[in-house]
């Protein structure tokens, strides 16, 4: 593997791998506003969730590599302590781009962008009308993280109110397909989080699974099964009963397995497309259980 020190590698460089292994990212749309009223909006990859009770936003502006300048989102929320975190869907996620470039102090970047600017209830801010959720912040505290070109300011945000649109709602949730978020990579890659990018895994946190240890050897040295299938099995809370495994031999699949050739490797197969296409757990491991036997 390739070993990067950052003491040693340029700041650029280190920036630029480490954006592309942490990633996906969310996009907060920062919008804040100087002590005189005039409004600006900008774009932060570094940014994520980290508490709901309180509710808490933290996002870094981080000082920029080329000279070490810092922006007037981080000028802003020293002087007045309010933000708004938008979110970014697909829907304006060009719009979003064009208020990452470096528009002069006092210029508009709702007007550059063509994005709507729509009052707050609890802070001064404007809300951008067009992203499906808006979240009224107040600055509880800013962390200053060093003082060269790519150091952070971590900014912590109390969510004091939160808008969604109703369009984006599947009851008293956010569907993903409707919300259709974007988020952040390495360079100038985006990653679009609805449709076929959209995965359901189902895992209880609660209940103890197995592990990966008990399972049976011969499961575990798999060469048909992933790393991802045995996790699968691994969340298993129980190893099948004998009655259910010798019950499996009379399904139509395993009993033409078992009359032909290479039969070890054909129930992998099967039990691998279980696994793959529908999550079927607990049919897989009865069918992997019988190959056990084999």
């Amino acid at each position: 593997m390739r070993v990067v020190d950052p003491k040693t590698t340029k700041t650029k460089d280190f920036h630029q791998y480490m954006l592309g292994a942490v990633a996906p990212r969310p996009i907060a749309f920062a919008s804040t506003m100087d002590k005189n009223g005039v409004p600006n909006l900008a774009p932060y990859s570094f940014f994520n969730a980290f508490s709901s009770n309180p509710p808490i936003l933290v996002f870094s502006s981080n000082r920029r590599v080329a000279d070490n300048t810092t922006k007037d989102t981080l000028h802003n929320i020293e002087e007045t302590g309010e933000v708004v975190i938008n979110v970014v869907n697909h829907a304006i996620v060009r719009q979003m781009t064009v208020t990452s470039i470096s528009f002069p102090t006092g210029v508009s970047e709702f007007k550059k962008a063509g994005l709507t600017p729509i009052a707050s209830d609890l802070v001064k801010p404007f809300r951008v009308k067009e992203s499906p959720v808006q979240m009224e912040c107040k600055v509880r505290e800013i962390l200053t993280l060093g003082d060269q070109g790519g150091a952070g300011h971590l900014i912590i945000c109390d969510v004091v109110r939160m808008h969604i649109d109703e369009n984006v709602l599947d009851g008293d949730r956010i569907d993903p397909h409707k919300i259709d978020l974007m988020g952040r990579m390495g360079r100038a890659y985006y990653v679009r989080a609805s449709g076929a990018a959209i995965q359901t895994i189902v895992q209880s946190v609660m209940d103890i699974s197995i592990g990966f240890g008990e399972l049976p050897e011969s499961i575990r040295n798999s060469t048909i099964l992933t790393g991802n299938n045995l996790g699968q099995l691994a969340g298993l809370l129980a190893l099948p009963s004998a009655e259910d495994i010798a019950a499996v031999k009379s399904d139509e699949r395993v009993a033409g397995i078992l009359s032909g050739d290479s039969v070890k490797e054909e129930l992998h197969r099967y039990a691998k497309g279980l696994l793959d296409e529908g999550d079927e757990r607990e049919l897989a491991i009865r069918v992997l259980m019988v190959a056990d036997e084999v």
